[in-house]
């Protein structure tokens, strides 16, 4: 017994010492946040709320780490160690250095299975890594996948064995070298293009299942005929008896739908059914059970929301946007998600819900997700709070020439094969891991030209594959006469140059007043905005100003219109907040007062 004691002892110091030698590196500026960084229990939080299971490990926290030569096999030794899941670049992760596209970054940690695990199929997940990703348990190679901005996860139980095991991923990321989406990430930071993201950035977690389990949940939601449907995969559909899905709210069943494997379950749902929207973003409980063998194997536990995004014309002939079969002026922030001191990851979730409820505070009703795919905590955020997203694809590869103003004829650039089929690859990832969050109201395949190609294709594609969404072809621009939306940008104010007559004209982006606050700037040089302003009261007053332009503009053809931003980045100073988040820059009641009029101008309208 006093052996087991020594040891212990030996154990727990040897975990202080690893806390002690952590540090966040670098002398930018930090959200609050970052002080609350617990080495021992990062991001902590459930990281799947749409597909919840009672039992689950996280594997977030220190790793060892290694940078080396391309072509090099497993690292004879490790240069220290890393805080996952921040990207190496970032000064959350303790390191704070760049990865080169011609370098492999390694990284291992050892763990052990509980006891009351066994005779489960383990699975070990991954929130994002970006962006080619090798994986072995026990050196027995798991699986590969490629994808910066998706999870993925194997089942490793097979690899396993008793005591301790050990996890080893092996991350190639050529950032702007490559052709593989990458959103605003440059080797050379500067005005729009951001510091480098590399390695793994979401939750690493495991998860204890069944031999037979649910795989994924799709939701599909149709309010026009009351119905509810499930279309539930699972691994071993040969060997499963039936499933069910029990809706309920408060605790008590409102619903409830039964199917056989590879059937969809439909449900209908009750004559008082409450739909979802920003001013009421009501969702349904849902629990899935799969019975196989006579018996109940896996439950998992979901939500879902009833509500329809759609398009008509309004009674002046002026098509708009619509939520649930009433017109909505959908309005939100440019949200880019980067943090300064986690790059593309928030450094607690309670960060992250931070600016989405400012969001909310400011009276938008809606967010731009740019260029990024963010954890699925943040959607469920989102959900839950009443906003609507349009969701971008992050932009890679080449450009063609880019006409903002006019319906474009200039020349498509080709990709090749690899760039094409990657990029297909990865945009049905990203759909599918977001097709059954009800926020997700747009899907915008290509923002102003940035690696834009075969639009009219691509956007018959999106439109196919999701057909309860709308589709944005090309927020910005190259315009083509497909998807749902037209989609302006004009910087400073807002500008109605353009206009369709057969689908809504919206206003993409739009704004970049920029205000400088000291002490608050990722750099004391090269800050700018679209305008800049001395102080507060005058950056206000413009915001104001373009603000009831738009309202104006919304009478004459504008459906939803997107600021920005939600916060300055790096040397782009034109956030509604500073980049750590320690300030909110304009009058705060004013921007709400004049937002909920422009939410609220269609209300009427119907």
């Amino acid at each position: 017994m006093n052996k087991i004691i020594v040891l212990f002892l030996i154990m727990l110091l040897g975990c202080t010492e690893m806390s002690a030698q952590w540090k966040p590196v670098g002398d930018r500026i930090q959200t609050q946040w970052a002080a609350n960084v617990d080495v021992d229990n990062v991001l902590p939080e459930y990281p799947r709320p749409i597909m919840e299971r009672k039992e689950w490990m996280n594997l977030n926290g220190l790793w060892d780490y290694a940078v080396v030569p391309l072509g090099n096999s497993f690292p004879l030794t490790y240069d220290g160690q890393i805080l996952v899941p921040f990207a190496i670049e970032s000064s959350l992760s303790g390191v704070g250095k760049r990865l080169d596209y011609d370098s492999a970054l390694w990284y291992q940690r050892l763990f052990e299975i509980p006891s009351g695990w066994k005779g489960k199929r383990i699975l070990l997940h991954f929130g994002a890594v970006d962006w080619k990703t090798d994986v072995w348990v026990n050196g027995i190679k798991v699986g590969t996948h490629t994808g910066g901005f998706t999870p993925f996860s194997f089942d490793v139980t097979a690899a396993l064995h008793r005591g301790s095991n050990r996890v080893t991923v092996k991350v190639l990321d050529p950032t702007d070298r490559g052709y593989q989406p990458r959103g605003k990430q440059s080797f050379n930071p500067h005005g729009i293009w951001y510091t480098p993201v590399s390695g793994i950035w979401q939750t690493v977690w495991l998860e204890p299942v069944s031999q037979q389990f649910i795989s994924s949940i799709r939701v599909m939601p149709d309010i026009d005929r009351n119905l509810l449907t499930f279309d539930v995969s699972t691994n071993t559909p040969q060997e499963v008896d039936r499933l069910e899905a029990v809706i309920s709210t408060g605790g008590e069943q409102v619903a409830f739908g039964a199917a056989l494997p590879g059937v969809p379950i439909e449900v209908a749902m009750p004559v008082d059914v409450q739909l979802w929207s920003p001013d009421h973003p009501f969702l349904y409980d849902v629990e899935i059970s799969l019975y196989a063998h006579g018996r109940l194997v896996d439950c998992v536990k979901s939500y879902a929301a009833m509500r329809k995004y759609s398009t008509r014309r309004d009674a002046d002939g002026i098509m708009r946007l619509q939520l649930n079969n009433h017109d909505l002026f959908q309005f939100g922030p440019l949200d880019q998600g980067w943090w300064p001191d986690g790059l593309y990851t928030a450094p607690t979730d309670e960060a992250m819900a931070y600016d989405l409820r400012k969001t909310k505070d400011f009276g938008f009703n809606m967010i731009r997700k740019h260029v990024k795919v963010e954890p699925a905590r943040w959607y469920t955020y989102c959900d839950r709070l009443g906003i609507i997203v349009w969701q971008d694809m992050p932009n890679g590869d080449r450009s063609p020439e880019w006409q903002s103003t006019q319906y474009f004829d200039g020349r498509d650039v080709t990709r090749t094969a690899e760039s094409e089929a990657n990029y297909r690859r990865e945009w049905k990832d990203i759909i599918d891991c977001l097709y059954s969050y009800p926020c997700i109201g747009v899907w915008v395949p290509f923002n102003e030209a940035w690696g834009q190609f075969k639009t009219t294709e691509i956007v018959a594609w999106t439109k196919q594959y999701d057909p309860s969404r709308l589709v944005n072809p090309a927020s910005g621009g190259n315009h083509y006469a497909c998807g749902d939306l037209l989609d302006l940008h004009n910087y400073p104010a807002p500008k109605l140059y353009l206009y369709d007559a057969q689908r809504p004209t919206v206003l993409g982006e739009y704004g970049g007043i920029g205000l400088a606050v000291e002490g608050h700037t990722w750099e004391t040089k090269r800050n700018w905005g679209y305008v800049q302003f001395k102080n507060s009261k005058e950056a206000t007053a413009e915001y104001v100003k373009y603000a009831r332009q738009l309202l104006n503009l919304s009478k004459h053809g504008f459906s939803a219109a997107v600021y920005t931003q939600t916060t300055d980045v790096e040397v782009e100073i034109n956030g509604l907040m500073t980049y750590d988040r320690k300030v909110v820059k304009l009058d705060e009641t004013e921007i709400r007062e004049i937002n909920e009029k422009i939410v609220h101008s269609l209300d009427k309208k119907q």
